[in-house]
């Protein structure tokens, strides 16, 4: 059984550095899925350079997502605001899941019984617990601390559910598995033969890992809530670089994710809190020096 760890990319080179070393040791293959749009739909310029992770070259499969996906909504002039908002919303969902499905495209190669990891470039599972071969359930969910701004300052209060897994044979496509339901349902629920989100053949992996949002500079945090629409709230509540920055030098986050559905969320983010240099991934305690700058 190989193991594919599949994921969506932007610009995080950080991160992607880290998941790459950190994750070499335990997967066969990386999928990565870069889209020449935002998901405002925007041109592009791609970002990702194969040079600087040459390392790893023989392990990455790299795609391009070109697509328009066929359900975008058209906004109009006309258009109230609420209605505007929900399509600017749908349609940035539209492209993000459309990117996401897209790393099927990078599986094409895997036999059934291989094992499919699928993420955002973020969201790193904990692989050194776990062997993947030996999971008998049909979905795996990992539970993941969520970190902001630097790869030690912990968002508290948050039970993230990024990385989410199965073997090809189960997956009926990347975004089936991504929106399934972070709950373990009996199995005597009726309604579990009619949905597509809820199961309960499922295996939850605590302390699964680590979610790493934001580790970036406040012009670069700026730059990736302009271009992702689902964070429409940017747009009506804006902040400007020198209002991020403070938020970095107060270890705030940004917004609180307990109103990630609304659109007024900006400005209410928790306190983030010093986490133990000793849990984070091996490669980053390995090598303190060259993350000096990201540890706070």
């Amino acid at each position: 059984m190989r193991i594919f760890d599949c994921f969506m990319y932007f610009d995080e080179d950080l991160v992607l550095d880290v998941r790459l070393n950190y994750l070499d040791k335990y997967v066969d293959y990386f999928v990565i899925v870069e889209s020449c749009f935002t998901h405002r739909g925007d041109l592009r310029d791609l970002n990702f350079d194969i040079e600087k992770f040459k390392k790893f070259k023989d392990k990455i499969i790299y795609k391009v997502y070109e697509e328009i996906p066929p359900n975008i909504k058209e906004i109009n002039e006309n258009d109230d605001e609420v209605i505007k908002n929900s399509k600017y919303i749908w349609n940035a969902i539209f492209r993000e899941n459309g990117q996401r499905n897209y790393l099927i495209k990078g599986i094409e190669k895997a036999e059934e019984d291989d094992f499919i990891l699928i993420s955002d470039v973020d969201e790193i599972p904990k692989l050194s617990d776990i062997n993947l071969k030996n999971v008998k359930e049909k979905i795996t969910l990992f539970r993941q601390d969520m970190f902001y701004y630097k790869f030690n300052l912990k968002l508290p209060g948050i039970d993230w559910v990024g990385t989410k897994g199965c073997k090809k044979k189960h997956l009926k496509n990347p975004q089936w598995l991504r929106n399934i339901k972070s709950k373990k349902y009996p199995f005597y629920r009726i309604d579990l033969f009619f949905s597509d989100v809820k199961y309960s053949n499922i295996k939850f992996i605590n302390n699964g890992g680590w979610h790493f949002t934001n580790i970036k500079t406040a012009e670069q945090i700026k730059h990736k809530f302009e271009s992702y629409l689902h964070h429409r709230e940017f747009d009506i509540n804006p902040l400007t670089v020198l209002d991020i920055e403070k938020l970095i030098e107060n270890k705030t986050a940004i917004y609180d994710l307990n109103l990630d559905k609304r659109i007024e969320k900006i400005g209410h983010g928790s306190k983030l809190m010093k986490y133990d240099i000793e849990n984070l991934p091996d490669y980053l305690r390995n090598n303190l020096q060259k993350y000096k700058k990201w540890i706070d």
